[in-house]
C-alpha cells in the first residue's frame, strides 16, 4: 500500500470543507445542474421524510447552492429521472446513470422478500401489479387497507408493506412523491431498458458502494459506526444467501490497489484516513491555503468565510467520531432521544463558519406563520459571535437564505437573555421584517 500523506489539522479542516462544496457555501448557481454537480462529488444524498427546516437532502443542497428550491431535485427525481430514490447509506437519491453498479441492493432484497412476504401474500402481490400494469402508478391510499402485519419495527397495513417490498426488490419505483404519498409504478416504465439489463458483478458493485461512502464523506477511515458501511458487505439474510463474499477490509485493499483512495494520516486522528485519489489537487490546494493565510492572506477560497447550516445526515457529520477529533465538535442528532434528555434540541443543525463548527442552531419553517423560527442557538466554547469578525453578517446570510428556502417572509430569533448581543446585532442587518 502507498505510504499515507501527512496532513496537519488546519489542512484537514480546510480540505474537508472544500471538497464537501461548502469553501464558502452557496457557491453554486440555483439550477439542477448544480443538484447534480453536488450529488456527483458526494455520490449519494440521504433521504428523511422529515421536514423541520426542509428534508434533509433539500438541507444538504440548501448549503451548497444559491437559492436553492426543493422543486429543482423533485424535478431531476420525478421528471427527467437522472435521481432516483434506491438504499445506500440508509434511502438515498443516486444518479440513475450508477443503476446497475447499485442492484445489489435490489437483489438480495428480491431474494428475502421471495422466501417470505411475496410468498406469504401472493395473492395481494399479484393484485397488486396487476392493477399497476392496468392503471398506471399506485400508492397505498388508493387501495382498500388489508389487515396490519408485522413490517420492519412496526404493524403496517398489508398494502403499503407489500408495494415497500415490491420497491424494495426493484420490481417497483417510485412514479412520484406526493408529500409523504408514494406512487409507485413497474421498473420497466420508469428506466431504460438498456440500463436495466446491465448487470456487473455483485463483488464489483460492492466495491462501488464502498467507494461512494468515502466519495461521500471524504475522509473516512477503517472503522465507524455500523450504519456508516450498511451494505457494503454481504450480510446473512433469512433467504440465507447473502452472508458470502468479500469482506470490506477486503473491498477497501481492492480500491487501494486500483488507485481509486489515497491514504493519509491527519495530526491527533487516530489511524489512516482515504481521500479519493482524484481530489489530491484539492488537498494540494488546502496546503497552500493553510500557508497563505499564516501570512494574512484571506481564505478559505481566497475569500472571507461564510456561515452554513448543515443537515443532520449531511455527509459531512456521517462520522461523528471524526468530528470530535477534527473539530473537538460533539454532535448528536437528537431527534429520536426523548425531550428530557436533549442537551439541545430536537432538529439541530451545526454551524460551519468557513472551516471551523462554531455551535447549533434549531431552525423551523411555520410556512402557516410565515415564519422562519430559530428555536436555539448553541455556541461553542471560546467562540464569541459578535466579536467574530465577519460572523454576524455570515449569520444574516445564511438566515435569510434559508428564510428564501422556506418561502416565508419573517425570522423570529431566539429572546433568552444569553443571545439578546447577538440578536440585536442581527436584527440590525436583517433586510426584512423580524419577528420576536
Amino acid at each position: 500500500m502507498t505510504q499515507p500523506i501527512p496532513i496537519g489539522r488546519a489542512t484537514a479542516r480546510r480540505f474537508f470543507a472544500t471538497r464537501h462544496l461548502l469553501a464558502p457555501p452557496r457557491s453554486l448557481p440555483g439550477n439542477g445542474a448544480s443538484v447534480m454537480t453536488v450529488v456527483d462529488r458526494l455520490g449519494s444524498l440521504q433521504f428523511d421524510p422529515l421536514e423541520v427546516a426542509g428534508r434533509n437532502h433539500d438541507v444538504i443542497l440548501l448549503a451548497r447552492i444559491d437559492g436553492y428550491r426543493r422543486e429543482m431535485t423533485d424535478a431531476l427525481l420525478y421528471e427527467h429521472r437522472l435521481l432516483y430514490e434506491t438504499y445506500n447509506k440508509g434511502l438515498s437519491l443516486v444518479p440513475t446513470a450508477e443503476l446497475p453498479w447499485f442492484r445489489v441492493t435490489w437483489d438480495s432484497n428480491l431474494a428475502e422478500h421471495e422466501e417470505s412476504a411475496f410468498r406469504d401474500h401472493a395473492p395481494l402481490v399479484e393484485e397488486l401489479l396487476d392493477r399497476i400494469r392496468r392503471d398506471g402508478p399506485l400508492s397505498s391510499t388508493d387501495v382498500e387497507p388489508r389487515a396490519a402485519i408485522d413490517w420492519y419495527w412496526r404493524p403496517t397495513n398489508q398494502v403499503r408493506a407489500i408495494l415497500e417490498a415490491l420497491g424494495e426488490a426493484g420490481i417497483l419505483g417510485l412514479s412520484r412523491r406526493e408529500g409523504n404519498r408514494r406512487l409507485y409504478d413497474l421498473a420497466e416504465r420508469l428506466f431504460p431498458e438498456d440500463l436495466l439489463s446491465v448487470r456487473h458483478p455483485e463483488r464489483d458493485q460492492r466495491r462501488h458502494k464502498l467507494l461512494s461512502r468515502y466519495r461521500g464523506h471524504g475522509l473516512l477511515g477503517r472503522s465507524g459506526s455500523a450504519e456508516l458501511w450498511y451494505g457494503t458487505a454481504p450480510v446473512n439474510s433469512p433467504a440465507g444467501r447473502n452472508g458470502d463474499g468479500p469482506t470490506r477490509p477486503q473491498l477497501l485493499d481492492e480500491l487501494l490497489e486500483a488507485g481509486d483512495l489515497t491514504p493519509v494520516t491527519v495530526e491527533g486522528v487516530r489511524g489512516d484516513r482515504f481521500i479519493v485519489t482524484a481530489e489530491l489537487p484539492i488537498l494540494e490546494t488546502a496546503e497552500r491555503e493553510v500557508s497563505a493565510e499564516a501570512g494574512g492572506r484571506p481564505c478559505p477560497g481566497g475569500a472571507d468565510p461564510r456561515v452554513a447550516f448543515l443537515a443532520p445526515l449531511d455527509p459531512y457529520n456521517w462520522d461523528r467520531d471524526f468530528l470530535r477529533s477534527l473539530h473537538g465538535f460533539d454532535y448528536v442528532w437528537e431527534v429520536y432521544v426523548p425531550e428530557k434528555k436533549r442537551r439541545w434540541g430536537y432538529y439541530v443543525l451545526p454551524i460551519l463558519f468557513g472551516d471551523r463548527l462554531v455551535g447549533r442552531i434549531e431552525p423551523r419553517i411555520d410556512r402557516k406563520a410565515g415564519t422562519l423560527r430559530v428555536i436555539g442557538l448553541w455556541w461553542e466554547d471560546g467562540f464569541d459571535p459578535v466579536g467574530t469578525q465577519g460572523f454576524v453578517e455570515a449569520f444574516v446570510e445564511a438566515i435569510d437564505a434559508h428564510r428564501r428556502f422556506g418561502a416565508v417572509t419573517r425570522v423570529s430569533l431566539p429572546r433568552t437573555h444569553v443571545h439578546r448581543p447577538f440578536v440585536a446585532a442581527v436584527r440590525e442587518r436583517l433586510v426584512m421584517e423580524v419577528r420576536r
